[in-house]
């Protein structure tokens, strides 16, 4: 049987893809991932025909033995040929000084650290790498290093494609990858965010004790200070709930809102209500009576929606025996 591909009539069926193969289900599901795939289109500059074909490789699982080792990724795709061919990617490492102004505008900001210890990427990540001149995402053709041992001279052919497309899912799944394609590892990047954060400042050395500097001791190059810690007073029990000054002075007002029902009517009607008027009509008598008690209740008021007194002890029993 012939067939026709991209380098003329072969013989051979198309081998079916590996067992171990990965089958991209759907690459590109978060905004970084997207913005990934976004380089294969803009920066490769593909033939569409090729990139289709590349993406029906990722799903149907011709890719295999993908490995990401620094700024280079290797991976292996099952074609028509009996030998699978070998792919690589290579992205461009950035510098020690731009990673050290990168980690110190992502230090700088909390959020940072919170989303990229959450496994997310912070949606503005990049202007951080902008301010120290680069992009994080590949711009340009030389960012990006690509080849292939099939014979198709096409750039990128559908193997490269296909190996693209599972790496951008692999991106979706873990986004310290980027880092790593960048030249910094997860634990390097944590690691010297958490040094970051602690210090105030990157590469900022903590202050000297008052102590050295009254003794009047040189510290040794490279040796960082010790911080005088707080000491703890000692606290009994008896002491737990007393305030150790007095508390500042507070006045509250309990005023009537200007809008009745103005919460209900910005919480608008959940998808599952089927009644024909809105919560907002059905819930607005319940709730302004309840908050006209809860204002008479905070400014001692009386009146008959008042809080309820308690009942002496012998009445809640009398109560119970006539109730049997």
């Amino acid at each position: 049987m012939s067939r026709w591909d991209d380098w003329g009539w072969t013989s051979a069926p198309k081998r079916p893809p590996p067992e171990h193969g990965i089958k991209m289900k759907k690459a590109g599901v978060t905004w970084w991932g997207q913005r990934w795939l976004e380089a294969l289109e803009r920066v490769l500059a593909g033939d569409s025909k090729r990139l289709a074909r590349g993406r029906t490789y990722a799903r149907a699982g011709r890719t295999h033995d993908l490995v990401i080792r620094g700024g280079e990724v290797t991976a292996k795709v099952t074609g028509s040929r009996p030998r699978p061919y070998v792919i690589s990617l290579k992205l461009g490492q950035l510098d020690e000084d731009v990673w050290t102004k990168a980690i110190a505008g992502m230090g700088g900001k909390a959020q940072y650290s919170a989303e990229l210890l959450a496994g997310s990427m912070p949606q503005d990540i990049d202007a951080v790498f902008r301010a120290a001149g680069v992009s994080l995402f590949p711009q340009r053709r030389e960012d990006l290093v690509t080849s292939c041992s099939c014979p198709d001279w096409g750039d990128p052919c559908k193997h490269v494609a296909a190996t693209h497309y599972v790496l951008g899912e692999a991106l979706d799944r873990d986004p310290f990858l980027l880092f790593e394609l960048r030249g910094r590892t997860k634990e390097q990047v944590l690691g010297a965010l958490r040094a970051t954060r602690g210090s105030g400042k990157a590469g900022a050395r903590r202050p000297a004790s008052p102590s050295t500097k009254q003794r009047g001791k040189s510290e040794a190059p490279g040796v960082v200070p010790e911080v005088p810690g707080v000491r703890m007073g000692r606290l009994s029990s008896a002491d737990y709930d007393q305030p150790r000054a007095p508390l500042p002075a507070l006045s509250f007002s309990f005023d009537a809102p200007e809008l009745e029902g103005a919460v209900l009517r910005q919480l608008g009607t959940p998808s599952s209500w089927g009644g024909q008027e809105g919560p907002g009509e059905v819930l607005a008598p319940q709730v302004r009576a309840a908050a006209a008690v809860a204002r008479r209740i905070a400014l001692q008021e009386g009146g008959e929606d008042a809080a309820p007194k308690p009942r002496a002890k012998g009445a809640a029993r009398a109560s119970k025996r006539r109730g049997r």
